[in-house]
């Protein structure tokens, strides 16, 4: 496994289960690779402590030594240069331009008008991370740069991501902002017929039931069925192969809360693994479904173990500037999903004789009660969301 996907997928756990904690029974859903980039940046200039506590949160303290060579040397931008110059290929894959998908970001950090950004963490951000810290003016124009601020990210998220910071919430003691906001929209492989598309009831964690548009179609899918805890899981690939949704559905008796208990890095390799992962065909049923989160982060990462940063005594930023009392006041994450029938027709289907003949039994996979998915770049194996629908 490669050591960066491995961080982003045990960074991706560690944010779910804090926020599945503090947010019982309601929706999630976070951009873990978009944090980690964001976070990046920040690390980009930390320093002592501070940088130690990020790289253990981010989960890079391994990567370090298991990196290749060539990273070694870049350590002109950082000490931690191996790092952000791996990130930087990587993110670049990932964020290439397609027809078939949209993903829009948008990092940046703000920094207030009295301190005075490093040059040469200047020109690493913009090498490294394609972006440009700004200086604003928290103290006197608090509210205009609030406006600025999301005018900005709204620009960068193909106008999905509005509002980003509420009215009220910046504030002039306000010393440095870290913003970062995510839209995605995809095209699946095999497009959902509207017309297949019929109210069905969701079964709700307390019994209720909400009626929501149930999306159907059948298949050739990668589907595993786990025994211990019971799910099926359901791979549905977006056009080109580059990005899929991995769906984990409880089944049988079992609850989705069994399958988060025993979720982890190990056990979400084990079970998505291509021993498990078979192609067969699939009828699916899965809600039509929109998402838009908005997380303040301070105190997640704070229990994470990223306590420095946030403290105006303990942070060491003297990286991005040599500024005292340098501190990360907010951390704003927002993202956006929209999940519908949109896709584009695949191209003639190989292998389908041989799957109807070897199962001759359809599968179900029935998504009509809460249930975990991912959408992962396949080519390195990066989780870019994570979410749970607990309730369309």
């Amino acid at each position: 496994m490669d050591p960066l996907s491995t961080a982003n997928v045990d960074f991706c756990l560690d944010v779910f289960k804090e926020l599945n904690r503090h947010n019982v029974g309601e929706n999630i859903f976070f951009s873990p690779l978009s944090l980690l980039y964001a976070l990046s940046m920040v690390l980009l200039g930390a320093r002592g402590n501070s940088a130690g506590q990020m790289e253990k949160v981010l989960h890079f303290n391994r990567i370090a030594e298991s990196l290749k060579p060539e990273f070694k040397a870049s350590a002109k931008c950082s000490q931690a240069g191996r790092i952000h110059s791996a990130f930087g290929v990587l993110f670049s894959q990932i964020n290439q331009p397609d027809s078939n998908y949209t993903l829009s970001m948008a990092n940046r950090l703000y920094g207030t008008k009295a301190m005075m950004f490093h040059q040469q963490y200047l020109n690493c951000s913009e090498k490294l991370y394609q972006t440009t810290p700004q200086t604003v003016d928290f103290e006197r124009s608090p509210e205009e740069t609030r406006k600025t601020i999301n005018a900005w990210v709204e620009s960068k998220t193909n106008g999905k991501v509005t509002n980003l910071f509420g009215k009220g919430t910046i504030d002039p003691s306000c010393v440095m902002v870290l913003v970062n906001a995510v839209y995605f929209k995809g095209q699946w492989q095999n497009k959902f017929q509207e017309r297949e598309t019929i109210k069905t009831p969701f079964l709700l964690s307390g019994g209720k039931s909400v009626l929501v548009e149930m999306m159907y179609q059948t298949g050739t899918y990668k589907l595993a069925f786990i025994k211990e805890p019971r799910m099926q899981i359901l791979e549905l690939p977006y056009v080109n192969h580059k990005l899929s949704m991995i769906v984990l559905l409880p089944a049988g008796t079992a609850s989705l809360e069994q399958i988060e208990k025993q979720l982890n890095m190990k056990t979400f390799y084990e079970w998505t693994s291509s021993a498990n992962m078979i192609e067969r065909e699939v009828e699916v049923h899965i809600p039509r479904f929109k998402l838009e989160m908005k997380y303040e982060l301070n105190a997640l990462l704070n229990s994470l173990g990223m306590t420095d940063i946030f403290n105006e005594i303990k942070a060491d930023l003297s990286g991005i500037s040599p500024a005292k009392g340098l501190h990360l006041s907010k951390v704003i994450h927002k993202s956006y999903v929209d999940v519908n029938e949109e896709g584009t027709e695949a191209a003639a289907a190989t292998g389908d004789s041989f799957v109807v003949k070897r199962l001759p039994i359809r599968a179900q996979f029935m998504a009509n009660h809460p249930f975990l998915f991912f959408i992962r770049h396949i080519p390195t194996n990066m989780i870019v969301f994570c979410g749970k629908l607990a309730s369309p």
